[in-house]
């Protein structure tokens, strides 16, 4: 495989010109800001984050089981594609902007009669498809049942009451007055009469004592575009346990679901049936020592795809290989220096979320303390380890008392691949630089001012950064950590959830259920 774009190419070049500037954020814009002392409702909470790959277009779920939709304004009002423009070497003056577009009710809480269990209505995952005629497309997951959406424009037609201008000598044996004409007889294009009002017109048109008001048709007035929303197909009953995510194959035609122990192959449009590719559940569940924790397709190679586990190990498999593929073709882990392991050390090697970069070369994971950067080619061990938030090491059993060491954050990769970034705690997240040489280490908080919190890069993008963490209001009942400096931790609030614009240094994350972009 080529390491074109984000990895070998862009390596190629950074070396020879030093390493990029440190790049400087900036607020973009914010959906659902929420007002001073106002209490977040848990069904508003965003869950997912997803830009298509035009980067047109972002999409979030959150807890109630709702998709909403986004769609970028900036491009459009320069009247050309700004990937058009770029290529002209046109400065685009202003940053990148989004708007509103539409939300739909994607999912709705249920009851597993069988098994006694509530399904939530949370949604884990999206994922865009191709889009095709104008519509958009896309995948849509809870804890059990995917589905797949159609988002289209449609054209309603506006139809005004009735036509207010009377006509007179119409074809339709119409009345030209509202009342008995008193005057000469008057011929209506029929050959009826108005003073005619108690005889028959024909066989079966007769006039009401007094005459009739004029005949007036409704006319179409206007076309109304409506965005809908419709579920194409259900993909349900394949799961057993939870469905920790959703991927697309580069084909187009196929996509895989994960669970904790299976990960599915699915035809997009075939929602009756799946084929079950892996499979790490033992005959006996006490022997279960690992499980799938996020599985994802390679972005060009349909038979590659990659899947991550609670032990902090990475497998990459071939579809090409066999049917079930208990086999893999490669496997990423790091291993722990004697002596290092205690009782946490499991609990924070388990990978929360791993993505390809957009050339396929790279895979980006991040477990609870660290974003390690693989290099497909090398499975000895990560190319780089950026330490996250380091500074909580020393408060691992208060995070393990409260909960905390089990979150699950996300990571993303820019679409050059020469940055890497993910959340933290108090509505803080990180970005690092990943070509040779970078020491970009940036830490931003989701809010109108997102360098408030910034600090001098330091030397070493592994180096702990306890002094970029400042006092946070306390919210919520668990206490927040304290720093070596003295400085508190809100563990209440967590960025979880962030996506990086395929082409552009623009970056989406949820705090709580607030929409933040910045660009850069």
């Amino acid at each position: 495989m080529d390491g074109g774009g984000g990895g070998g190419g862009g390596e190629v070049a950074s070396a020879a010109a030093g390493p990029p500037a440190p790049l400087d954020w900036k607020f973009s814009q914010v959906f659902g800001e929420r007002t001073a002392g106002e209490e977040v409702q848990e069904v508003d909470v965003i869950s997912a984050i997803e830009f298509d790959k035009t980067g047109d277009h972002l999409a979030t779920g959150d807890r109630g089981g709702r998709v909403v939709l986004f769609e970028r304004t900036d491009s459009k009002e320069h009247g050309r594609n700004r990937r058009d423009l770029e290529r002209m070497d046109c400065s685009v003056g202003r940053h990148p902007e989004f708007r509103y577009k539409t939300e739909f009710q994607s999912h709705e809480p249920e009851f597993d009669y069988l098994k006694s269990l509530e399904i939530e209505e949370k949604i884990n995952n999206i994922r865009w498809c191709q889009a095709a005629n104008g519509a958009l497309f896309l995948l849509s997951t809870n804890d059990k049942t995917i589905k797949f959406w159609k988002v289209q424009e449609k054209k309603v037609k506006k139809i005004s009451d009735m036509n207010a201008d009377t006509f007179k000598g119409s074809g339709n044996g119409s009345i030209a007055s509202s009342s008995v004409s008193s005057g000469p007889k008057q011929g209506v294009a029929n050959g009826s009469y108005p003073d005619r009002s108690n005889k028959s017109l024909g066989n079966d048109l007769s006039f009401p004592p007094g005459g009739i008001s004029s005949l007036r048709l409704p006319v179409v007035s206007s076309y109304e575009t409506n965005l809908v929303a419709r579920c194409r197909r259900v993909y349900a009953h394949a799961h057993d346990y939870h469905i920790n995510s959703i991927s697309n194959n580069s084909d187009g035609e196929t996509f895989i679901s994960a669970d904790d122990l299976r990960v599915n192959l699915w035809n997009l449009e075939i929602s009756n049936q799946s084929f079950n590719i892996v499979d790490v559940k033992p005959s006996n569940m006490e022997d279960l020592t690992e499980v799938i924790t996020s599985a994802e397709f390679h972005p060009t190679h349909c038979n590659t795809l990659a899947y991550s586990s609670s032990k902090g190990s990475i497998r990459l498999i071939d579809l090409r290989q066999s049917a079930l593929c208990d086999s893999h073709s490669k496997l990423f882990e790091e291993h722990e220096a004697p002596g290092s392991r205690s009782f946490f050390t499991e609990i924070i090697a388990s990978i929360s979320d791993i993505k390809f970069a957009k050339d396929g070369r790279y895979i980006l994971s991040r477990d609870y303390m660290t974003l390690k950067l693989w290099d497909i080619n090398m499975d000895s061990g990560p190319v780089s380890t950026f330490q996250v938030h380091e500074y909580l090491r020393p408060k691992l059993c208060d995070l393990y008392e409260n909960d905390s060491i089990f979150d699950k954050f996300e990571c993303c990769l820019s679409g050059d691949g020469l940055r890497v970034a993910t959340g933290s705690y108090s509505n803080l997240f990180r970005v690092f630089g990943c070509a040779p040489g970078s020491t970009e280490a940036t830490t931003l908080e989701a809010s109108k001012n997102p360098m408030r919190r910034q600090v001098q890069t330091p030397s070493r993008p592994s180096r702990s950064l306890s002094s970029s963490i400042t006092r946070v209001v306390r919210r919520g009942a668990e206490s927040p950590g304290v720093e070596a400096n003295g400085n508190s931790l809100d563990f209440t609030t967590k960025l979880l959830h962030l996506a990086w614009h395929p082409s552009e240094n623009s970056i989406a994350c949820a705090a709580a259920n607030s929409l933040y972009m910045y660009y850069a």
